[in-house]
């Protein structure tokens, strides 16, 4: 796979422009600066010509992020069902487009039009509480980690971040050998967007994600936890405790989940005792 830091071929991330600020301390004294913000852009992702999301994201590392967001939604059951992806920037943002072999597009168009109104937390309706209500697919038995690959792997992670360097406003998602080696690491605005790239581009090199483990810096959340699953990973480390639904979700599924990663100590989340 290619370098941890670099992102995909012809994507890569162009130095921040600089907006000029003003840092005021708390003696009441002012100096002039200047900060690069992360990019943010609005993304449309179409799928067999259908138009199925436009998603806020950082404009690098694109075609990973089409490619993994197919998978995670359910939308390509492998990648190898995935096509090229063709980007084009507009004026106003970008757009991906690929086909995906064998898409039910009725059932797509069902999503599509339910998608328009998801709220901010990504579910409304009846419909969308069966959907979270369904089993994930069970992860295969798997050797548990040892917390020195989880510190060797969070170690190299902060060298491994332009984005997040530049900004200290990026999320990043990284995939892990066993040992904590880091194979990829991908960065976006958006937590889920993170995870997306990461998922694209492991299935776009090849690469398994069941042998290693999954390390992000985002919030716990029940989606982090569904679409680590839904990758073929079968453990995931995050900077942040779990929320509720998350554990609840990783233990059904059979997910080794590891939160609240810092340098020097790490909780290993267990099936509940009742």
């Amino acid at each position: 796979m290619a370098s941890p830091v670099a992102p995909a071929a012809g994507e890569a991330i162009c130095p921040l422009p600089q907006t000029p600020v003003t840092l005021w301390r708390a003696d009441g004294t002012t100096a002039p600066a200047s900060r690069g913000f992360v990019p943010e852009v609005p993304v449309a992702l179409e799928y067999n010509g259908l138009a199925y999301a436009v998603m806020m994201a950082s404009p690098h590392d694109l075609a990973d992020f089409a490619t993994g967001f197919a998978l995670t939604e359910g939308l390509a059951a492998k990648v190898d069902d995935i096509g090229p992806v063709a980007l084009a920037e507009t004026d106003i943002g970008w757009i991906a487009r690929a086909q995906i072999a064998s898409l039910d597009m009725a059932r797509m168009a069902e999503r599509v039009r339910a998608r328009v109104a998801e709220s901010s937390c990504g579910l409304c309706g009846i419909e969308n509480l069966e959907a979270i209500a369904r089993p994930l697919p069970a992860v295969p038995p798997h050797p548990s980690l040892i917390p020195s690959a989880i510190f060797a792997a969070l170690a190299a992670l902060g060298s491994a971040q332009p984005l997040g360097a530049a900004t200290r406003a990026a999320h990043a998602a990284a995939l892990a050998d066993a040992a904590g080696k880091l194979l990829a690491v991908r960065e976006d605005v958006g937590r889920h967007n993170a995870i997306d790239k990461l998922v694209g581009a492991a299935a776009r090199e090849g690469t398994s994600m069941a042998d290693g483990f999954i390390l992000s810096t985002a919030r716990c959340s029940y989606e982090i936890v569904e679409k680590a699953v839904r990758a073929g990973a079968t453990s995931l480390v995050t900077i942040s405790l779990p929320t509720s639904m998350a554990a609840t979700r990783a233990h059904g599924a059979g997910l080794s989940l590891w939160v609240l990663a810092r340098e020097d100590a790490v909780l290993q989340v267990l099936p509940p005792t009742c």
